[in-house]
């Protein structure tokens, strides 16, 4: 991240920025990285419920007779058996098994609306133009804005502005009217807590984000926070986490290859990654905790004694758990919970140890779950 100069605007840009929000560079974007401060926008919507900017983010709607059964091609989930309504999450695959970007994925009575990282939305939306049957549409709705609305208050905050988002569970999707206005809103998010997303006109965003701040529950919360929560929840960031030099079990995403696609493959880099996860990866993402108070950065390597066995890929103080902690990638015989391992930081030896992930409980409204 850098300072806010030459940056593309979003539609809520002067709206964070009159709300005394600091702008930093993020996806070729000015993002607003905290308000009142990292911790207390984190804690705030573990607690209650935060309003996230995500409209740097690319949403597309892929249309056209066989959509699904092409798009599988180039993902590993089962994207044909999706119902209307329904979502998933799955991995945008490179020929050679590598992952391009993670994603969602919607059946919607359109198409399927798909959500891309912001960072490289345009390459994706190449890609998919590339691979995809010239019989498939692909529309890149850059006309509208995407909020995220988390935390434990969240889903009843809104259901007061927005009847009926309450009747959603995690990963479902519908339309909704506010007012006359057409939302798209999905139950689901990046923070491990229970929450929506919401697709917006861009010229209604700053309503729609003023109706939601003005809920005791809502304050705006910046990307610094994002980031916080989501290292947290032992989500990856693309990019950092994972790239396309990674395959999805290598990348801890084995759960994003549906039981179908293992069986069948037909999709990208298939060999490579029905290989890895009948034999298991040479390396993999895994969480680690970090003894003391220094934190352990994106690049740090990691070592078994004097042998590098690894290197940090996120890293950052947690407070929800009150103490420092990271994800790396480290050597199939030095991954197992609870190894002890070291990462080297400013010529200093910091003491780790694999951690299961996440590293706080997800806290999703999951259909059929116990009360």
């Amino acid at each position: 991240m850098s300072d806010d100069t030459d940056m593309l605007e979003l539609p809520l840009g002067d709206w964070h920025r009159a709300k005394g929000a600091r702008m930093v560079s993020f996806a070729g974007y000015a993002m607003p990285i905290q308000y009142e401060g990292i911790m207390a926008e984190h804690q705030w919507t573990r607690e209650s419920a935060g309003l996230f900017d995500v409209s740097h983010m690319g949403q597309l709607i892929l249309s056209g007779e066989g959509v699904a059964a092409a798009l599988e091609k180039l993902v590993p989930g089962d994207i044909s058996a999706l119902k209307e309504g329904r979502m998933r999450y799955s991995l945008l695959l490179g020929a050679d098994g590598g992952v391009l970007d993670d994603l969602m994925v919607t059946a919607t009575p359109t198409g399927l609306y798909v959500v891309v990282n912001g960072a490289v939305k345009h390459q994706d939306i190449a890609y998919l133009r590339a691979n995809l049957p010239a019989a498939i549409d692909i529309n890149h709705l850059e006309d509208r804005a995407l909020l995220a609305l988390q935390g434990p208050k969240a889903v009843e905050t809104i259901s007061r502005v927005i009847p009926g988002v309450d009747q959603l569970y995690f990963m479902e999707a519908d339309l909704f009217l506010w007012g006359e206005v057409p939302l798209w809103i999905s139950r689901s998010g990046y923070t491990g807590e229970d929450g929506v997303e919401i697709s917006v006109a861009a010229n209604e965003v700053q309503a729609l984000a003023d109706a939601l701040c003005a809920q005791p529950e809502v304050k705006p919360i910046g990307l610094g926070a994002r980031d916080s929560m989501r290292l947290e929840a032992g989500l990856p960031l693309y990019g950092h986490d994972m790239d396309p030099s990674t395959d999805p079990v290598e990348g801890n995403a084995s759960f994003a290859i549906s039981k179908r696609r293992r069986e069948e493959g037909g999709f990208n880099g298939a060999d490579r990654i029905l290989k890895a996860l009948a034999e298991g990866p040479s390396r993999k993402l895994v969480g680690l905790s970090v003894e003391g108070k220094m934190p352990v950065r994106e690049g740090a390597p990691i070592f078994a004694g004097e042998v590098q066995v690894g290197t940090v890929t996120s890293g950052g103080f947690a407070p929800s758990v009150g103490a420092p902690i990271a994800m790396g990638y480290v050597a199939a015989d030095h991954n197992s919970i609870g190894t002890a391992l070291e990462a080297e930081v400013r010529g200093k030896r910091v003491p780790l140890a694999v951690a299961a992930m996440p590293f706080i409980p997800h806290r999703y409204h999951r259909r059929g779950a116990s009360k």
